[in-house]
């Protein structure tokens, strides 16, 4: 195949979003360290039909992380912070849960916080609320648990990566972001990308956000972020392909920056994790790759390279429904036909994608129903939820969500479909009457409600 049959491949794969009526992406492919094709497909913002081009600004949610970390690494080369410092050290409000948590502990998501934006949540925010750092660090404050031992186990914690930026601009004396600008961006030339910490600032050539509606077209998905570390970096698919150039480069942070950034995380039994320094390190068809995903809003990206073969793709998009992992994936497929082994997937993988079930319903009579009814108070967060049955079922009530419907799964157990209220475990005094409930799901464990008396 030549060059050119494999690029008309490439932009056949984009074909579908490659019109003025429809949010798109920009990409970028890399080779030996240069650009060896660039292009944008559909809109970047639809209600002036401007065109996304590879100069297009996205925000590329968790794709930022990496950069944090590389500052982290950068500031413990220069002897200003070590990596298994407490955190303490530098951010001496965050609660003492009795464990130490180190630096090295956020970067590989091995801290035990819970996660921000599913306390945020559960706390009654939207997440197209503003939400600053001052928001979020003073949510931290007043956290009253971990969801597990530092070192313990992997779970992805956004709020660790928040306290990493937090932990850069109190050692570096500048902000997040005017400490990446001076130090990472305006080295390696990246002279289009900012870390987006004031929500109400204009920037130019910005791709804004946008999700599918059921009914066919499109709908704004607002993002009014004013935090940075975890997520909010803006760039573009130019500019990170010099970012990936940088790992083989090594201009900015030398040799012993590039090697500790590709270093894996170590859980305290010894288990060494596919995640590094905000990279996950991976094999695809026979190949290592390092990269990163993210999902914020209607924003999706995703940066893969594979570093034997010198050649990394980007792929940024302004819609929600976008699979930027699984394009960058098929243009690997394409560009390296040749190297790539064609794998077959284990009966393990097949199992698991066919165990689909859902939990069979507990049958609660109306009177039991009645015990879990009421308010229920959380000090960690703040906030109030009110137990009511309806037709039947017992029903979450937030004053800032939709109604939550909960399904009993067990004795004292209900299970919701919203994301930010998926387990509940009833609690009960010796008298057996309820006394509060835990709320558990995805990156937050065992938060307490108590009900409240009247």
């Amino acid at each position: 195949m030549t060059e050119n049959e494999s690029l008309a491949k490439v932009d056949n794969l984009f074909t579908q979003w490659d019109n003025w009526d429809s949010p798109g992406a920009a990409m970028a492919i890399t080779q030996d360290g240069s650009i060896v094709y660039k292009r944008g497909y559909g809109s970047a913002n639809l209600e002036y039909n401007i065109a996304i081009t590879p100069a297009t600004i996205f925000h590329v949610a968790s794709v930022s992380k990496q950069f944090t970390a590389f500052a982290i690494v950068m500031l413990a080369e220069q002897g200003k912070l070590a990596l298994d410092d407490d955190i303490h050290k530098h951010i001496p409000e965050v609660p003492d849960f009795g464990k130490t948590i180190t630096i090295r502990h956020l970067i590989h998501h091995a801290s035990g916080l819970r996660d921000q934006w599913q306390l945020l949540r559960m706390a009654g925010w939207r997440l197209d609320d503003v939400i600053t750092r001052e928001h979020i660090l003073k949510m931290v404050r007043h956290q009253k648990e971990l969801n597990f031992d530092p070192g313990e186990e992997y779970l992805y914690c956004n709020t660790g990566y928040t306290l990493l930026a937090e932990i850069v601009a109190r050692v570096s004396g500048q902000s997040f972001r005017e400490y990446t600008e001076a130090n990472i961006f305006r080295p390696l030339g990246m002279t289009n990308t900012h870390f987006h910490d004031d929500h109400e600032m204009i920037v130019r050539n910005r791709a804004y956000s946008y999700a599918p509606q059921e009914d066919g077209g499109f709908r704004k998905s607002v993002l009014s972020f004013a935090n940075v570390g975890a997520t909010s970096l803006f760039t573009t698919v130019e500019d990170l392909a010099k970012w990936i150039q940088n790992f083989d480069e090594k201009g900015v942070g030398g040799d012993a920056v590039i090697q500790q950034m590709h270093q894996r995380g170590v859980l305290n039994n010894g288990k060494e994790l596919d995640y590094a320094f905000g990279l996950a390190m991976g094999i695809y068809k026979g190949l290592k790759t390092v990269g990163h995903g993210g999902s914020d809003a209607g924003y999706r990206s995703n940066i893969l390279w594979f570093p034997d073969q010198k050649f990394g793709v980007v792929v940024l998009s302004n819609l929600g429904s976008f699979n930027p992992g699984g394009l960058a994936r098929q243009i690997a497929d394409i560009c390296l036909a040749d190297q790539l082994v064609q794998e077959e997937p284990t009966e393990q993988t097949k199992a698991d994608d066919q165990d689909q079930t859902e939990k069979e319903s507990e049958t609660i009579s109306p009177e039991q129903l009645e015990e879990f009814a009421g308010d229920y108070y959380s000090d960690e967060l703040g906030t109030v939820y009110t137990m009511t049955i309806q037709g039947g079922q017992l029903v979450a009530q937030h004053r800032r969500h939709e109604d939550a419907q909960l399904n009993a799964t067990a004795v004292d157990q209900f299970e919701g479909k919203n994301w930010w209220f998926p387990q509940i475990n009833f609690e009960r005094d010796e008298n057996q009457k309820v006394t509060g409930f835990m709320l558990t799901g995805g990156r937050v464990r065992n938060l307490r409600f108590d009900k409240r008396t009247h």
